[in-house]
């Protein structure tokens, strides 16, 4: 299954994906010290669910369509539908940046040059938001740890290479050598569960003490289309899985989902 984000924009697996992401940041921004974001796999940084991709899948409208009515909850969730309620949705760098303090920096990386290209218009307007072209993985590794030393590292590919699962997991280990007190979250396609669960161990393989893994289902979905995803998240912050069971709660029976908490290491 090819992942390209233009078809899967606001479907379920980015709704449960971004209120893990702004979670994060929220709790970096509880701190007045500043901090940085790598997104490794940047793609376009929005995309327009009107358009052609979008309106092929549905799956937009099965997703972040279905929230419209959706009022109050956690400050993730509050802040999820400020983000993320119009016709063009944010993919993660936006999100990020729009979230970032004068103090705090983002760092993008996306390997495909158009769509290199159209993250650069995306983020022009926030100067603390730099793109680089070039490999995710590769450029993960130079840019930790960062000088502030406080973080978030999100790792999401769009898995199109078969051997995908295998440079994700090599990539958490060589970043977590470096920066050992970053918060990454980690998302996979859930193709097969004993897939997903080598994946995972190969994660926590890398040492972490904390390792808190979300996986979401969403039921009735048709053959060949994305059903299942997960988030392996290293080092959640404290209250992180809390505030997410607060946010599902409320978005899943909308979504038609179920989700699945595990702590694979650690726990609060």
């Amino acid at each position: 299954m090819n992942y390209r984000h233009a078809f899967h924009a606001g479907n379920f697996a980015d709704v449960v994906k971004h209120l893990a992401l702004i979670a994060g940041l929220g709790h970096l921004r509880r701190k007045e010290a500043g901090f940085a974001v790598v997104d490794t796999h940047g793609g376009r940084g929005a995309y327009d669910l009107a358009a052609t991709e979008a309106a092929r899948t549905g799956e937009a409208a099965e997703g972040i369509g279905r929230l419209t009515d959706v009022k109050g909850g956690p400050a993730a969730l509050t802040t999820y539908r400020e983000l993320a309620g119009g016709a063009v949705y944010p993919g993660s760098p936006l999100i990020a940046a729009k979230l970032l303090r004068p103090q705090d920096r983002l760092v993008a990386v996306e390997m495909h040059p158009e769509d290199a290209a159209a993250l650069r218009q995306t983020l022009r307007p926030y100067a603390k938001a730099r793109v680089e072209e070039g490999d995710g993985y590769k450029r993960l590794v130079a840019l930790v740890p960062p000088p502030e030393r406080r973080g978030l590292i999100l790792i999401d590919p769009p898995y199109e290479a078969p051997d995908e699962f295998r440079f994700a997991a090599q990539a958490v280990a060589a970043a977590y050598r470096r920066f050992a007190t970053g918060i990454y979250l980690v998302w996979f396609p859930i193709k097969s569960a004993s897939e997903a669960n080598s994946f995972c161990g190969e994660v926590l393989a890398c040492g972490a003490a904390k390792v808190l893994r979300i996986d979401v289902e969403k039921r009735g979905v048709a053959e060949g289309k994305l059903a299942a995803a997960g988030l392996a998240v290293i080092n959640p912050p404290w209250q992180f899985d809390d505030e997410m069971r607060a946010a599902l709660d409320i978005v899943l029976p909308c979504l038609d989902c179920l989700a699945r908490f595990d702590w694979l290491a650690g726990k609060d």
